[in-house]
């Protein structure tokens, strides 16, 4: 059987992030993917100048659609918008293999999730996570805390780590120096480490590198590893990107 992987997630019309950047992804670690939209965006590399929320029902409708048809191996979701949409999608993927990266803002600076929403997703939706990826402003912004050190990420990490999840991958692109990231579980840490690019070009990393695990896991591949693969995987994204774009533009997802 073709491994398959879900995205619950918004669309990018410029194929940078969301969605459409989880699919290419899925695609190419050779899993069939399917999607879930929640939200549409009007933005390129440059802006985003609207966002569309769809209806909780709809979404529901969409996410049962496809687990009673071709149910994935692992699912991931991206931004999600309000309260009222977390908590219906955390009750239609109950049971399933969850990556759950915690989209709050887009890298123009646009947010993509109500100010009180990040109580759902700590409440409804990390309990269930096989796996949560914050990067550092996600990471501060749902536990409180400063972080600006390895050592903040870890402990930011355990502190996620105690709302429910099997493990947190806390991820240190915006900090200065290599470009490292830490996987908190039950058992300790594990750090990933990669040399930084200096490229405006990273539009989407955080979607792709939660896809790529995604694939992975539904691949079979246990967790340490996907993260390692899947950290290979972005890193030569980034240092290949296509240029395209006069704004923040995204990265090769024909990399590896």
């Amino acid at each position: 059987m073709m491994p398959v992987a879900l995205t619950v997630a918004g669309s990018d019309p410029s194929g940078g992030a969301g969605i459409q950047a989880d699919l290419k992804t899925f695609h190419q670690f050779r899993v069939y993917g399917e999607a879930v939209i929640t939200l549409i965006t009007v933005q390129n590399t440059r802006t985003v100048s609207r966002v569309e929320l769809l209806s909780p029902e709809l979404i529901r409708e969409q996410i049962e659609a496809v687990l009673t048809d071709i149910p994935p191996g692992a699912v991931k979701t991206g931004a999600l918008g309000t309260a009222a949409i977390i908590e219906t999608v955390a009750a239609a993927l109950r049971g399933m293999r969850l990556v759950v990266d915690p989209v709050m803002i887009s890298k123009h600076g646009a947010p993509l999730i109500a100010a009180e929403a990040a109580e759902a997703l700590r409440v409804a939706l990390f309990p269930q996570a096989y796996l949560v990826t914050p990067n550092l402003h996600e990471a501060a912004a749902l536990t409180g805390l400063v972080v600006d050190t390895e050592g903040q990420m870890v402990e930011a990490g355990r502190r996620l780590l105690e709302l429910g999840p099997v493990a947190v991958l806390v991820k240190g692109g915006h900090l200065a120096g290599r470009a490292s990231d830490v996987l908190v579980t039950a058992s300790g840490v594990d750090w990933f480490h990669s040399e930084r690019t200096d490229t405006p070009h990273t539009h989407g990393t955080g979607c792709t590198y939660s896809a790529a695990i995604t694939a992975l896991l539904a691949r079979g591949v246990e967790l340490r590893e996907a993260v390692e693969l899947a950290k290979g995987f972005i890193t030569a994204a980034i240092v290949s990107n296509p240029g395209l774009g006069s704004g923040n533009g995204p990265v090769n997802h024909f990399a590896g």
